[in-house]
């Protein structure tokens, strides 16, 4: 079968579009025969050695595959050959392991999917995990039913304008660009705001007639973080879910005992917070599934490539233009 490895951490040249034998399940276990693979960032940060969670190289970077089942070990009995499922790296005992036309997974870790749902749009869900957790967990129940989502066009920007609509709340969201504005628009944000042209934490005050939004949700963090505050309404959150431009250089407390008349939080948000909540961890996943099924969220994907372009889905990924869910097939 085809896989990918990296075998020296580095740019998307190190991936390796490799030759492997078939896993057989062992007892317990379920071979999948892949037919879409997600690309994210954890497969990026894993291609470069820097993941926190990096598993030991050589190494299998992908964590996303849907696909059918093509055969089962020895005392599974719940799950048969053909069915459609998904299988996230976030189930397995370590990152990554999910970029090859075959996988086995344990069958405990695979969630069931339905006939009727696609196995390309499954594979995004992974992002509609986590924005369902920033939603559901980092605001306060008392803040306004708003949220300024930071890039709004991306992968888990896309998921969060998404199911923030589901849940009834007015979304904001940053672009860069009239074809990322359209696209944020479509999925159903509210209003947006062209970060490199206006002020956004003036016009958000403006969008929401001075109020602030509830929850301001980042994942570039950088020098514009602790501006963000200033955004927020009584009760609002501030929520970093990723660095990409590093910390912050503002004294974060000082900035907030500035704010004391609407109390404002911050918070740290990681998913690793459910690696030892599977119970938690699989019952977003499941929600999400069902979101799916029901037409309730419809994934975007960007871009499709074979996986045996894995470097070029990387480049693009590198470059940040995508708008929405890059995917590859086998």
């Amino acid at each position: 079968m085809k896989a990918v490895l990296v075998h020296r951490p580095g740019g998307p040249d190190a991936l390796d579009y490799v030759e492997l034998p078939i896993p057989s399940p062992g007892p317990g276990e379920v071979q999948i025969r892949a037919e879409a693979f997600g690309v994210g960032q954890p497969d990026a940060l894993i291609r470069r050695g820097v993941y926190k969670w990096m598993p030991p190289l050589p190494t299998n970077p992908g964590n996303d595959v849907a696909g059918r089942i093509s055969a089962v070990g020895a005392g599974v009995t719940d799950i048969a050959v053909g069915e459609k499922v998904l299988l996230s790296a976030r189930d397995l005992s370590q990152r990554g392991g999910c970029y090859a036309d075959y996988v086995v997974a344990p069958a405990d870790a695979v969630h069931r999917l339905g006939d009727g749902i696609d196995l390309e749009a499954a594979v995004c869900l992974a992002n509609y995990q986590v924005a369902l957790a920033l939603l559901r967990e980092c605001g306060h129940p008392r803040a306004d039913s708003s949220v300024l989502v930071i890039g709004a066009a991306g992968g888990v920007g896309t998921a969060l304008v998404q199911l923030a609509k589901r849940a009834g709340m007015t979304v904001i969201g940053t672009v860069s660009t009239e074809e990322k504005a359209e696209f944020a628009r479509r999925n159903g944000a509210d209003h947006v705001i062209f970060y490199r042209r206006e002020d956004v934490v003036e016009r958000t005050r403006e969008l929401t007639g001075g109020r602030g939004v509830g929850l301001v949700l980042d994942h570039i963090c950088g020098p514009e973080f602790t501006g963000y505050l200033r955004a927020l309404g009584k009760w609002g959150t501030l929520v970093s879910y990723n660095a990409f431009a590093g910390l912050p250089e503002e004294n974060l407390m000082a900035a907030m005992r500035n704010l004391l008349d609407i109390c404002p939080a911050v918070r740290c948000f990681s998913f690793h917070i459910y690696d030892h909540d599977r119970e938690g961890r699989r019952a977003l996943m499941t929600e999400v599934i069902a979101a799916l099924a029901q037409g309730e969220i419809k994934p975007v994907i960007s871009a499709r490539f074979n996986l045996a372009d894995v470097r070029k889905a990387h480049t693009l990924l590198e470059q940040g233009a995508a708008l929405g869910k890059i995917i590859m097939t086998p």
